[in-house]
């Protein structure tokens, strides 16, 4: 594990995830040193926020600990995927940002790599690994556009439209206030959002060189056709 020296601010959207969330951060803490972590919360009704505060760190202190990071919550009323991580981007200090799903765990991130594919592209997105209930399980559906070979603006023939996933992204800030995702749409705001980009002329990057565990949760609409 090589842990990144790069200056990020990672964005995790979360509505009770007290089963995951914990492991979504220590993975930032494990690979990216002490990133910002902004985590937008849709209403928790269970102890996701009281989980990640167990990061947080104690400006308060003299020394610092690379146990807690800079950890800020945002609450996000009237909820959409498109607005919540719109809320966090803009609320982000740094230009590189990673989208990270409140059940995913980094796993996986060549830093030279990710470096490079943030000086290069306005959006990037890793390999997903599908685990359920603790078991790797076949890639098929949508986990089979998560392939072993790097691409350019990816494209779905089982989708039939440009292939791009949240659950663990690149996104350069800028960009994103210039081209923010749609707050009307109540689900593949990411796919719309790359449609979008692609056909203005930009391009995406899809990279395995960093990868993620995507863990099952029963509401998870990325887990829609379990495969």
């Amino acid at each position: 594990m090589t842990i990144s020296p790069l200056s990020v601010s990672v964005v995790i959207r979360v509505r009770n995830e007290e089963s995951f969330i914990g492991f979504a951060i220590q993975s930032c803490l494990d690979f990216l040193g002490s990133p910002e972590i902004i985590l937008v919360d849709n209403n928790s009704t269970d102890d996701s926020v009281k989980v990640a505060k167990l990061f947080s760190q104690d400006n308060k202190l003299s020394t610092r600990s690379n146990r807690f990071t800079d950890l800020s919550i945002i609450k996000v009323s009237d909820y959409s995927p498109g607005k919540a991580l719109n809320r966090g981007i803009e609320s982000a200090s740094n230009e590189n940002i990673i989208i990270l799903s409140s059940h995913a765990a980094i796993c996986r991130l060549d830093v030279d790599s990710m470096q490079k594919d943030f000086d290069t592209y306005p959006a990037c997105f890793g390999k997903q690994i599908p685990v359920y209930y603790g078991k790797k399980i076949r890639p098929s559906y949508l986990w089979s556009h998560f392939i072993d070979t790097a691409c350019i603006n990816m494209f779905s023939d089982l989708e039939q439209r440009y292939f791009f996933h949240n659950a663990f992204s690149l996104l350069n800030r800028s960009f994103m206030l210039e081209y923010p995702f749609d707050e009307d749409l109540v689900g593949k705001e990411d796919r719309y959002w790359a449609q979008k980009v692609i056909e203005k002329g930009f391009s995406i990057k899809y990279s395995p060189s960093y990868s993620a565990f995507h863990h099952f949760t029963p509401n998870g609409n990325t887990w829609k056709g379990i495969g």
